[in-house]
């Protein structure tokens, strides 16, 4: 089962949501305040499971409406996505992957885990 984990930062309130093997598979911006931070979860619970993706390291790709996951690669050659809710805004990003495949499964692992996941404090 997953969990987002709230965290003070030096310059706010942040989450990372981790599947169940403690592994960190997406996190959030820096936000102002706890509550801020709360409705980026509950935004996360809410478009995640229905999120189509976009996979935008085929040429030609398909443009997918919001929420989405948008799947690039960065300068490093690793593949990343990020969560952009139905606003166009991001609500999470991942870690970078050496291959589509793990990329893809970090998605699927979001989908999975973030609707019922636990919020606890760091």
């Amino acid at each position: 089962m997953g969990k987002f984990v709230v965290k003070q930062t030096n310059t706010g309130i942040k989450f990372d949501l981790k599947a169940g093997n403690g592994e960190v598979i997406a996190t959030s911006e820096v936000y102002s305040s706890e509550a801020a931070c709360r409705n980026g979860i509950a935004s996360v619970q809410k478009n995640a499971p229905v999120a189509g993706i976009e996979d935008q390291t085929v040429e030609g790709f398909e443009k997918v409406k919001h929420p989405k996951f948008e799947v690039y690669q960065d300068k490093a050659g690793e593949y990343r996505f990020r969560l952009k809710a139905t606003n166009g805004e991001i609500i999470a990003t991942g870690e970078g992957y050496k291959a589509k495949a793990g990329c893809m499964n970090g998605i699927e692992s979001i989908k999975k885990n973030a609707p019922d996941a636990d919020i606890v404090e760091a």
